[in-house]
């Protein structure tokens, strides 16, 4: 008999920025850049922008643990921001 075990890939979750009428545009993008650093500065200008028309923007898929220190770092600079799984 042989054990194999089969490995599931981790749960994804996606980190989403929800808009405010509070901060500045300016700051929203350089608060995305500091807290993900993969993010290219057009990259947080449009996730800026869709948080700011559509009421709520996708900003990365990851696992678990970074994406509530993403999230909390967000928040903790002020932003609206939260997890969901991805499907």
């Amino acid at each position: 008999k042989s054990t194999s075990t089969i490995r599931k890939p981790a749960p994804r979750y996606r980190v989403l920025l929800h808009n405010d009428d509070f901060n500045s545009m300016e700051y929203v993008v350089e608060a995305l850049l500091k807290v993900v650093p993969s993010l290219t500065m057009p990259q947080a200008v449009d996730i800026m922008m869709q948080a700011h028309t559509a009421g709520v923007a996708f900003v990365i898929t990851c696992a678990l643990e970074p994406a509530e220190f993403y999230s909390e770092s967000l928040r903790g600079l002020g932003l609206v921001s939260t997890i969901e799984p991805d499907e």
